[in-house]
């Protein structure tokens, strides 16, 4: 057994007994009103990958929520919250940096595996301030889903294969990535300074602005402002959000504007749909339908089907059309998620057409 999957079993077998209903929760009271609580979740799949002229399989970690630990502190201050969160991934080989010529070490961690590094104050009355390593304002404004099924289909195309590269319809092997013909435009993690305003009849705006402090060699600046909106009606609820975001190379800007929303019914029938453009020709619409039934009594089910359709990426007048079908079963005793999602991706540029590639992935995931 390799040294990555020994040290994901002992992981597994840590998350899991933690899960269990007769463990205590990892949370620690202060004589203040505060506390401190540790969290995690370890998220193993099998990925399976097939470019139209061989197949590739490995054991991964899932990018859609990668296995991760953290730690949130607490404490009210006045009229106020301060809060701390620490959250890091743990380096695993990730199902979005596998491709038909690398396979990454089992165990990698850097510095780009942190989350988050993240101090914040809310007010109460004037909103949430925030400073540190975490999520930019339009960070899930592309990917709004209530469907259940994100850990094998949402917005995130590239989670699941990215770094594999599309072959032409010789088979020839060619550059064009799955993940660089499919971008959502999310806004991310980075550096930054940000404001969320209170809520006003299910309303909030957000504010950011950061830079990429993780990765060597990178001086980029983000900018970005986000609207969100939640609210129940009778027989479901509805949430979503709009967002621009600018990122700024060394004076040479680059604008996206994205959103989305999603709608679940009391029935469990759902569904989720985004829609993005970028100033330099890019495009996509994004939609997903789903239901959740409680059809077993160790947990809910949820099913889905999504279709990503995008114009321009790569080339000028290229497209890109991926189909995915997947299933989430709930396990609520443990915490665990069993998924299995499967997907085709297809691309075509004006001159160059391309084999289609077809990805499984399958894996659970346990939370503590």
């Amino acid at each position: 057994m390799t040294t990555f999957w020994r040290r994901s079993a002992l992981f597994a077998v840590a998350a899991g007994l933690a899960a269990l209903p007769v463990q205590a929760e990892l949370k620690y009271d202060n004589n203040s009103g505060g506390f401190v609580s540790i969290y995690g979740q370890f998220n193993p799949a099998f990925q399976m990958v097939d470019d139209g002229v061989g197949s590739t399989s490995n054991l991964v970690d899932n990018s859609h929520s990668n296995t991760r630990v953290g730690i949130w502190v607490n404490q009210p201050v006045g009229s106020g919250t301060f809060t701390f969160n620490f959250e890091t991934a743990l380096g695993l080989r990730a199902s979005d940096g596998v491709s038909q010529t690398f396979t990454p070490k089992g165990v990698d961690w850097s510095r780009t595996n942190l989350r988050k590094v993240d101090f914040a104050y809310d007010s109460g009355t004037y909103g949430k301030f925030y400073l540190g390593q975490g999520s930019m304002a339009t960070d899930g404004i592309a990917d709004t889903d209530f469907s259940g099924t994100s850990l094998v289909l949402y917005n995130g195309i590239g989670d699941t294969a990215g770094s594999f590269t599309f072959r032409t319809s010789a088979g020839t092997a060619s550059s064009v990535s799955i993940s660089s013909v499919t971008s959502s435009f999310d806004g991310g993690r980075r550096g930054r300074v940000r404001y969320d305003s209170p809520d006003f009849s299910g309303f909030s705006v957000s504010l950011a602005a950061g830079e990429e402090i993780l990765a060597s060699y990178s001086n980029d600046k983000f900018y970005d402002v986000a609207l969100r909106y939640a609210n129940e009606f009778s027989g479901g609820k509805f949430t979503g959000g709009v967002g621009f975001s600018r990122r700024d190379r060394n004076g040479v800007d680059r604008d996206d504007t994205f959103g989305s929303f999603s709608v679940l019914l009391d029935s469990g029938f759902n569904v989720s749909m985004a829609v993005g453009s970028r100033d330099t020709g890019e495009d996509y619409v994004y939609g997903k339908l789903g239901y959740k039934g409680d059809w077993f009594a160790i947990g809910q089910t949820a099913l889905g089907v999504d279709l990503y359709d995008g114009s321009n990426f790569n080339t000028s007048g290229s497209s890109t059309r991926v189909f995915g079908i997947g299933a989430v079963q709930n396990i609520d005793s443990v915490n665990m998620e069993a998924y299995l999602g499967l997907r085709s991706y297809e691309f075509s540029e004006v001159t160059t057409s391309y084999r289609d590639i077809e990805s499984v992935l399958f894996g659970a995931r346990w939370k503590f």
